[in-house]
C-alpha cells in the first residue's frame, strides 16, 4: 500500500468562494510589525484560522489560512496581521455553508504604475487568480485593494492615479473574463504631513464604475511610522471590508 504523503492536502475542502487581496504594505498587513522589522506574533480572536478559510500558497495550492496571509508573497518585509482574516471570518460567519479562498496579491511599497498590464505584479496576480479557480471550482466574488500611498509622494503621480486606477479595473476584469467583478477599493488613510494622499483619496473616490465601491480607511488608527495600520485598525477594516461586500455584492450572482 502506497505511504500516505504528508504534504497532501487532500483533506482540506476546495473554497466556494474566492477574494482576491491586493495593493501595497496595508493590504499585505503590517499590523503587529515592530519598528525592527519583526511581527509580534499577536492574533486577535476576529482574525483567528476558521476550518472554512483557506489561502492559495506562492506554490499555488490551497492551504488552512492564518496569519501572516502574505508572508511567502509580501517577501522583502516583515509581514503581520492585514484586513483578510477578518473579513473572511465576517464573511464565513455571515454565509452558511460557504467556504472562503484568499489569494493574497499585495506586495509592500508598490506604485499604481507596477500593477499595470504587462507588469510583474500585474502578470503574477491575473495568473494567480486563475490558477485559484482551476484548483478549486469556486467564483471569484471580488478584488479587494489597498494601495495608493506610494503614488502620494509627487503631484504627477497622484494626478495620474484615477486614469491608471481605471485602466487597472478594466484590463482585470478583461483579463479574468469577470467583466462585473466587484473591485472593493479602501481609500488611503491621512497623516500629518501627507501632502498628496489627499489628491489620491479624492482621485479614489471619484471613480465611478459599475461595481466599484469605496471603505474610507480616513480615521483608522495609524502606528507611529504614521503610515501602517495598527493591528486594531486592520481588524476594523477586514470587518468594514466585509460589510460593503455583504451589502453590495453578496448574493448578486
Amino acid at each position: 500500500m502506497e505511504a500516505p504523503n504528508p504534504g497532501q492536502k487532500s483533506d482540506i475542502q476546495n473554497p466556494t468562494q474566492i477574494f482576491i487581496l491586493s495593493g501595497q504594505s496595508n493590504m499585505a498587513g503590517r499590523g503587529g510589525v515592530t519598528k525592527h522589522h519583526h511581527w509580534d506574533g499577536v492574533v486577535p480572536h476576529e482574525c483567528q484560522p476558521h476550518p472554512s478559510i483557506l489561502r492559495f500558497s506562492s506554490k499555488l495550492h490551497w492551504e488552512p489560512a492564518r496569519e501572516p496571509l502574505h508572508a511567502d508573497i509580501d517577501t522583502k518585509k516583515a509581514c503581520g496581521v492585514g484586513p483578510g482574516m477578518s473579513f473572511a471570518n465576517a464573511v464565513v460567519a455571515r454565509a452558511e455553508g460557504e467556504r472562503v479562498g484568499l489569494v493574497p496579491c499585495a506586495v509592500g511599497g508598490t506604485a499604481i504604475k507596477e500593477w499595470a498590464r504587462g507588469e510583474e505584479l500585474y502578470e503574477s496576480m491575473v495568473a494567480r487568480s486563475k490558477e485559484s479557480v482551476n484548483k478549486s471550482g469556486g467564483g471569484i466574488k471580488a478584488l479587494l485593494w489597498y494601495q495608493g500611498e506610494s503614488d502620494a509622494s509627487t503631484d504627477h503621480d497622484a494626478e495620474a492615479y484615477q486614469q491608471n486606477m481605471e485602466a487597472f479595473i478594466s484590463n482585470v476584469r478583461e483579463d479574468l473574463e469577470l467583466p462585473s467583478l466587484p473591485i472593493i477599493q479602501v481609500t488611503v488613510a491621512l497623516a500629518s504631513g501627507d501632502k498628496y494622499k489627499e489628491k489620491v483619496r479624492e482621485a479614489q473616490l471619484g471613480i465611478n464604475l459599475q461595481n466599484v465601491v469605496c471603505v474610507d480607511a480616513k480615521g483608522l488608527h495609524l502606528k507611529e511610522d504614521h503610515l501602517h495600520l495598527t493591528t486594531e485598525a486592520q481588524v476594523k477594516l477586514g470587518h468594514m471590508l466585509a460589510e460593503a461586500y455583504l451589502k453590495h455584492f453578496a448574493g448578486s450572482d
